[in-house]
This record gives structure tokens, sequence and C-alpha cells, in this order.
């Protein structure tokens, strides 16, 4: 049973699947726009929306915190330069995702995970 088990596993070690959700998400919030599998984005869609409510704030403690968790300090720049005072007003749902359709090798579900604007 799966009781209180939240997230998934990706058929992945913790450390190996948190490098990858880290990597997702600075690099959803460089170019704006991504295509990855649908379980991917769905659970990167969650870390990206807490950053972005995180730069929000716009605190020395918001940008630390930001810091620990994306890997490039760029990204965390446009993010509390560019991207925090666009969604100024918008209570959340800061991305969508958009189905692209299955991949052409294994099959998985292809979708695009962007910012919306």
């Amino acid at each position: 049973m799966r009781h209180r088990i939240a997230g998934r596993n990706l058929g992945r070690p913790t450390d190996h699947r948190l490098a990858l959700f880290r990597n997702l998400a600075t690099d959803l919030l460089r170019y704006e726009k991504i295509r990855t599998t649908e379980a991917k984005a769905k659970e990167v869609r969650q870390l990206a929306e807490e950053m972005i409510t995180r730069a929000k704030g716009g605190t020395l403690h918001d940008r630390k915190q930001v810091l620990a968790k994306l890997y490039d300090e760029s990204v965390v720049d446009k993010l509390f330069t560019t991207l925090a005072p666009r969604f100024q007003e918008r209570p959340g749902g800061y991305t969508r995702i958009i189905r692209i359709g299955p991949r052409k090798g294994d099959g998985a579900p292809l979708v695009q995970l962007e910012l919306v604007i």
C-alpha cells in the first residue's frame, strides 16, 4: 500500500533524483520553458513554484534559501530581478504543462513545462 507516500521515485536513488529536480528547475527558470516527460514535469513544477514564491519575498534570507536549491547564481539573479516582479500580483500557478505527445523511442509522454507570462 502507498499510504502517505508522496512524490515519485523515477527509478533513481534519492541524491540522483534531487539533483535531477534541481537541474530541471534551474533550466526552467533560465530558459522559461523546457521539454521533459510528464512525471518529471509534475515533480519539478513544485520546486520551481516554491522558488518563485520565495523570490517574491525578496529578502536576503529568501535569496539564500533559493541559492541553496538552484545551481546557477545568474539564474537566481534573474529570478529575483526579472521573474519575481512579473509574478508579484499572481497568487500562485506560475507554470503551465502542455502535452506534446509520446516520445519516439519508448513512448513516454512528453510535455512542455513553461512559465506563465
